[in-house]
């Protein structure tokens, strides 16, 4: 089995048709951002005025101090939703990617053993030595693909991982922030 211009030419359009498909997930991606940054920026102005009509009505420095730290808590919840659904956003396009990357690898792993095993094959007499050379420079080759991809796959779920501690923590410190300030008022 040689290589020739026809399964070069399906290879380049089965390239081609996965390169599209990920441009489509790019641009769903950055669809998502946005339309999360305008329902944000949506609620932000809507928020802001009801905010300053709160403030507005507050008497005395102590019903302004009171109405102030009751606005910093939910302002707090919404910006640690918002930075949720961008790593979302982020997570799902970077899943998408490391699928199509490792579906795409794994077919020109295919196609590469296949064409050298086909060539091993047609090897000249006498060859035998390289020839099991070769094949265990592939296999060497292969499980080193394959460990590479346990770690890239154990990095990213680990940094994940590390996100949701910090995030978690974050919240919990800032809460407790804010259940000092309203034990303190």
């Amino acid at each position: 089995m040689n290589f020739n211009a026809e399964q070069f030419a399906a290879t380049q359009k089965a390239n081609m048709t996965a390169a599209a498909g990920l441009s489509q997930s790019v641009f769903a991606s950055f669809e998502r951002v946005i339309e999360l940054n305008m329902a944000a920026g949506k609620a932000a102005v809507s928020e802001s005025f009801s905010n300053m009509q709160a403030i507005m009505g507050a008497k005395t420095p102590q019903d302004f101090m009171a109405v102030q730290a009751a606005l910093v808590q939910p302002a707090i919840e919404k910006s640690l939703s918002y930075g949720r659904h961008l790593t979302d956003i982020a997570k799902n396009t970077g899943t998408e990617f490391s699928k199509a990357v490792e579906s795409k690898m794994t077919e020109s792993e295919q196609a590469v053993k296949s064409l050298l095993e086909s060539s091993l094959k047609n090897a000249p007499a006498g060859s035998e030595a390289a020839v099991a050379v070769l094949k265990t420079a592939i296999e060497a080759s292969q499980n080193a693909a394959e460990t590479l991809k346990k770690v890239v796959k154990q990095a990213a779920d680990s940094a994940e991982t590390s996100m949701k501690a910090a995030t978690a923590q974050a919240e919990a410190s800032v809460k407790a922030a804010l259940s000092k300030s309203k034990a303190k008022a």
